[in-house]
């Protein structure tokens, strides 16, 4: 009785004769070596058989295949991320700078009345130049009263600072405000460029994770199989030898 280990298979590729020991059926390979024979031979059947020098070219050509597409999908993530560095709808600019650029004479005149008027050396400052007045006025120092009881003209006074103060204040106030709107909008954009920044890593570290480290762990499968086949082969060489040798 024939030993199956000396039966011949013609080889799919170059159609020569084999032993069994020196290839493999196609039935017995992983579905990706399969699928990457199947390129080229169309009409693959589960039953063919494949020697080992060309199963080895197909496993390196699937792993240079493997290598290829990640390659390429690392590409297409860091062309994402760089298409959002240079987009202009995420572009940030300094606020304080941008209103400094477009600040007018009477807008700087408005800022440091409001923040003269909102100081407490105004407030102390008024405080004693309206006693002064009054002392001045009611007791007549220094021989001066120009200003009577009730002060009338003390009151006058504080009407024109009230009515000057009050719009310079409101001037001011829309500066601020429209430093708010700025720094809103700016605000936004930081945010909108952080979210498709962390939405892009996510992206790649899903393909890291799903993809890479995947296709890592099978080009090492294929390894230990070419490493595996080559020892075998060696031990039937050794086994031949040694049968020779007797």
């Amino acid at each position: 009785m024939t030993n199956n280990q000396d039966k011949q298979f013609q080889c799919l590729v170059d159609k020569e004769m084999y032993a069994m020991t020196d290839g493999t059926f196609i039935h017995e390979l992983d579905p990706a070596i399969r699928k990457e024979i199947k390129r080229d031979y169309p009409d693959l059947h589960k039953d063919n058989f494949i020697c080992s020098e060309h199963l080895v070219r197909y496993r390196l050509k699937r792993m240079n295949r493997m290598i290829r597409d990640d390659l390429h999908k690392n590409e297409l993530i860091h062309e994402k991320m760089a298409n959002v560095s240079k987009n202009d709808n995420y572009q940030i600019i300094d606020v304080d700078k941008k209103l400094e650029e477009t600040l007018t004479f009477g807008q700087k005149i408005a800022d440091g009345v409001a923040r003269f008027g909102g100081s407490w050396t105004f407030v102390l400052t008024f405080v004693g130049f309206i006693v002064g007045w009054i002392l001045i006025n009611g007791m007549h120092l220094f021989g001066v009263h120009f200003d009577n009881f009730p002060f009338i003209l003390l009151n006058l006074f504080l009407s024109i600072v009230a009515a000057i103060q009050a719009p310079l204040i409101m001037m001011s106030q829309n500066r601020s405000g429209s430093y708010d709107r700025m720094e809103s909008r700016n605000d936004y954009h930081v945010n909108l460029r952080s979210e498709e920044e962390i939405r892009l890593l996510h992206s790649k570290m899903d393909h890291l994770i799903q993809q890479d480290q995947p296709d890592v762990m099978q080009v090492q499968k294929m390894q230990m199989e070419m490493l595996a086949s080559i020892n075998e082969q060696l031990a039937i060489v050794m086994k031949q030898q040694k049968k020779d040798e007797e």
